[in-house]
């Protein structure tokens, strides 16, 4: 391996010539660990079995690791700052049993997205902003390494006869991943990282994402047993919403969750937590959310508590909450509150059940209660923008009425949104309901 200094004296690998007065631009920089890294890593597979260190711990890989490469640096009498000695061990670390150069994104707790378009490209989202990164991989057959590490840890696979696949990292993080012929340009890797730590409702105080009045309803909502249905877009924040409601769910009760991937962490002791399961290789095998519904209908809950509903579950889920089984939560995509309603309808269609529009929206305002929409504003915020109750029908349409809103007045001069909620002086129906579960609320909170 051949060698040279560069400006801060440290010996590393002679990949670039030495420009005029000896100093080196901060990408030749890169290029030159970035070989040192790759030399380094292919010695060290050549010395370390995986396969037969494949069931020891990974703090005790780890530390393998380390003691492997400190060896090697040593016997090429290699020179690095002790910065850089770190920041190589690590490296070396994530490439070989961890997700490579997007490993260190996922200990970091203000980072909710990580997005792999093709080798060259990595965005992040944090804080709720999206932005683009400096991390690259060496090529896309790097990418495809990484995600056949993930997918191989689950028991999936992707290949050109089937090019999508999802998948769950030890953490709960959700993982999506694309590859050539349906991505054009490449392999594409998504993950959806979730908190470790749990939110609670004095967060979203904190955050400006609530308002008391509106923390006190839902609070006596969820321990009254209302049907809640929480909506929004993609990151909105639903399932972490659905999370902080369940912690108001008597410890006393036997809950059952379904999730399409498991992501709720509730703090009862007494939880069944179901999870689907896609096809095998041979295409066999699916269990969906429908199957959970049923089966969890058989386990005596005193709640269930849905993810998200996407299909025909919808229909055992409504028919569940006409039938005994009240205070039931669970989330949906819509744009707004009336949107829900529309998409509940839509999915019941959808699935082929063969039943009236009427008697459908019958079902729909019998089952539900409450509707949560929760929005993700342009400065990365997320706020509760509207608490709708659903009244009953009126002819052929199901009649709602707005408790509280979010009032958007404007935008600050370093672009945070600025607004207050309000309540719209309506009183819900479900009051008298919530007090006589002996629930205490102050009926002054839906006041103008």
């Amino acid at each position: 391996m051949n060698f040279r200094k560069n400006s801060e004296g440290e010996r590393i690998p002679a990949s670039q010539p030495f420009q005029s007065g000896d100093s080196e631009t901060l990408q030749q920089r890169r290029d030159s660990f970035e070989e040192l890294k790759t030399q380094l890593h292919q010695k060290l597979v050549e010395r370390l079995n995986l396969a037969a260190l494949a069931n020891l711990d990974q703090a005790l890989l780890r530390a393998q690791i380390r003691e492997i490469t400190e060896i090697l640096v040593a016997e090429e009498n290699i020179f690095l700052s002790q910065e850089n000695k770190e920041r190589l061990i690590n490296e070396i670390q994530n490439e070989t049993l961890g997700l490579g150069p997007i490993e260190r994104y996922t200990h970091d707790q203000d980072i909710s997205d990580i997005l792999v378009n093709t080798h060259g490209q990595v965005y992040i989202e944090k804080n709720g902003k999206l932005m683009l990164t400096e991390t690259k991989f060496k090529s896309d057959s790097h990418v495809m390494l990484i995600i056949d590490r993930i997918l191989s840890k689950v028991g999936r696979r992707v290949d050109e006869s089937s090019p999508m696949a999802d998948a769950r990292l030890p953490d709960g993080s959700r993982v999506n991943a694309v590859i050539p012929p349906i991505a054009i340009d490449g392999p594409m890797l998504s993950i959806r990282k979730f908190r470790t730590d749990v939110l609670s409702m004095n967060d979203l105080l904190k955050n400006n994402s609530i308002s008391m009045p509106m923390l006190q309803f839902l609070q006596g909502a969820v321990k009254s047993r209302l049907n809640i249905i929480i909506s929004g877009g993609t990151g909105a924040g639903k399932t972490t919403l659905l999370n902080i409601l369940s912690g108001y769910i008597p410890t006393e009760e036997r809950i059952i969750t379904i999730e399409d991937s498991a992501e709720l962490k509730l703090q009862q002791p007494h939880v069944i937590r179901l999870e689907t399961r896609p096809a095998n290789i041979e295409g066999r095998g699916t269990v969906e959310q429908r199957d959970l519904v049923r089966n969890a209908l058989r386990m005596r809950p005193n709640r269930i508590i849905i993810g998200e509903v996407r299909g025909a579950e919808i229909y055992d889920m409504l028919q569940a909450m006409n039938t005994g089984h009240d205070g039931s939560l669970t989330t949906v995509h819509a744009n707004s509150s009336r949107d829900v309603l529309l998409r509940l309808e839509t999915l019941m269609l959808l699935a082929g059940i063969e039943i009236r529009e009427k008697a459908i929206r019958q079902l729909i305002s019998s089952a539900i209660d409450i509707v949560i929409q929760i929005n993700r504003f342009s400065d990365g915020s997320r706020k509760i923008s509207s608490i709708s109750e659903i009244v009953g029908m009126e002819h052929d349409t199901i009649t709602m009425q707005e408790i509280f809103k979010f009032d958007r007045t404007g935008v600050g001069e370093e672009g945070e949104v600025i607004g207050q909620y309000r309540a719209t002086g309506i009183r819900p129906r479900s009051l008298d309901r919530i007090l006589s579960s002996g629930v205490k609320l102050q009926t002054d909170v839906f006041n103008l």
